[in-house]
């Protein structure tokens, strides 16, 4: 492992935390699909399956960032541990919903009460910042190699989750999704010694993170970048399907996912200078030109290298993104903050998705590479309106240099 991913792990209990943060996450992947996997095993709907996947997703963004913001103020341990029994207890309840044959709107009332399951990568995040809130280099990498571990999770976790389901039994994914995310959160709760100091009521007082004029930009352009993504995978099944190579689109897909990977480990060694806001906007304006080459694809491996090459500017725009998020946010919302962004995120894939069936139902897989495009377009857009905000702000009440000066000022 090269010597600057070495240094961060240096940190006690840094292995730890980000192992468990692992496990934690990959639910985030996993889940989703196997809803949807075993919901057309078991009923034949692929309508129905994917309304219960966007009810997961649209759940998980109106409920995430309310979790989180809770996880502020009082603590990872006080706030995880119950939201994911019941995250847990809603999964048991679909699983047994499905394969009992009860009535569909069962299916979505527990699909929506599973939406609970706690934002895990801003946990593990607001850790490290914790950990290196006085030194940007180590924060930098710390945030570089999360996004890998994130990158992993979605080239494995579809995988798994698919494989199980369809070897095994219907429900095996989504049950091994919530394993690893009981699993994941209480471990990552029983270390107490890396958890982040949770903030008093009174920091509070001015409201939700999503107030700030810096976090809404980064917020509504990762709307537009989760398009991009969930239409991506949509477009990308049918393609391989209707060229009778159906199997490998996860292969294609893991392909893009590699791209990112390989591009947020690099990343995260360089030592980087000037404004995180002019690398956000060269990072989305490249994400979005990195769409056009799918207007030309032909054949599955034409398909994989375009894939590959996007998949370059995904991790370091991501990473990017939480350095912003640290600078616009005072630390006392600071998960909060991160969790808006998953939450845009997750409005955009479900968006992306509906949007790239449509397509693809009226004009044939080739066509569905035309909301990729446009989603990219769209946030290119929006970075480069917002630019302004993105600027450094001037210090807020809560960031880290209004600690050091209160600290010094009762020293």
């Amino acid at each position: 492992m090269p010597s600057p991913y070495r240094e961060i792990f240096a940190a006690p209990g840094s292995k730890g935390f980000s192992t468990a943060g692992f496990l934690g996450r990959m639910p985030l992947s996993m889940m989703g699909i196997g809803i949807v996997t075993m919901v057309s095993q078991l009923t034949g709907r692929y309508g129905l399956a994917g309304a219960l996947a966007a009810t997961l997703a649209l759940s998980a963004a109106v409920l995430g960032p309310q979790i989180s913001r809770l996880v502020d103020r009082h603590g990872q341990r006080r706030v995880l541990r119950p939201a994911t029994l019941v995250a847990i207890a809603a999964v048991a309840g679909l699983l047994l919903c499905a394969q009992k044959g009860w009535p569909d709107w069962t299916l979505f009332v527990f699909t929506a009460a599973a939406g609970s399951v706690p934002s895990v990568g801003s946990m593990i995040r607001a850790r490290w910042a914790a950990i290196y809130r006085d030194a940007p280099r180590e924060l930098h990498t710390a945030y570089s190699f999360e996004s890998v571990i994130d990158e992993v999770c979605f080239i494995f976790g579809p995988i798994i989750s698919i494989g199980l389901s369809t070897a095994w039994f219907p429900e095996a994914g989504p049950l091994l999704a919530a394993g690893f995310l009981a699993v994941g959160v209480f471990w990552l709760t029983a270390q107490r010694a890396t958890e982040p100091v949770p903030h008093p009521r009174e920091h509070h007082s001015a409201g939700s993170a999503l107030r700030s004029p810096g976090l809404q930009v980064l917020v509504v352009t990762f709307a537009a970048t989760g398009a991009i993504f969930g239409s991506i995978d949509v477009v990308t099944v049918a393609f391989a399907e209707e060229r009778g190579h159906q199997a490998l689109a996860s292969l294609v897909l893991a392909v893009y996912a590699s791209g990112s990977c390989l591009a947020g480990a690099v990343f995260g060694l360089l030592h980087l200078k000037g404004a995180a806001s002019r690398r956000f906007l060269l990072g989305v304006c490249a994400m979005a030109l990195s769409m056009i080459p799918l207007q030309l694809v032909g054949n599955l491996p034409f398909l994989a290298v375009a894939l590959f090459v996007a998949g370059l500017s995904v991790a370091p725009t991501m990473v990017t993104t939480m350095a912003l998020v640290e600078q616009h946010v005072p630390r006392a919302k600071l998960t909060e903050g991160m969790t808006w962004t998953s939450t845009g995120l997750s409005v955009g894939v479900a968006l992306g998705s509906s949007a790239a069936g449509w397509v693809v139902d009226a004009s044939g897989a080739a066509a569905g590479y035309a909301v990729p495009t446009v989603a990219g377009a769209v946030a290119a857009a929006v970075a480069f309106l917002g630019y302004r905000r993105l600027r450094p702000a001037p210090q807020r009440e809560g960031s880290g240099a209004h600690d050091r000066k209160e600290q010094q000022h009762l020293a």
